[in-house]
């Protein structure tokens, strides 16, 4: 849902380039922001391509966005494997009753 609100906002047609190219950007990190953690980005991309190409012909704001987004999936890295630390103990209350 928020990448549809996000295309919206951006489709709002013809602008300068300048203008065009820091919207598309803004919208890029907006998209980037929401996306769902649970889910792959390549899949998310893709649904971002395929909702905004469409009208990115006629709209500049979307054609950057659209650009960000395909160049992001050509240079996404391969998903890392993060493990948190090994939970031990320090002590507790007892270690602080201890006197030095």
């Amino acid at each position: 849902m928020f990448l549809e609100y996000t295309i919206s906002q951006l489709d709002i047609g013809p602008m300068p380039p300048d203008r065009a190219d820091e919207m598309g950007h803004l919208g890029f990190l907006q998209w980037l922001g929401a996306l769902p953690g649970d889910r792959s980005f390549a899949q998310e991309a893709e649904r971002a391509l395929v909702l905004s190409l469409p009208a990115a012909g006629y709209s500049p704001a979307l054609a950057v966005f659209c650009d960000l987004v395909a160049r992001a999936v050509a240079a996404s890295p391969a998903p890392l494997t993060l493990r948190l630390p090994q939970a031990t103990r320090r002590g507790g209350a007892r270690a602080r009753r201890v006197t030095p």
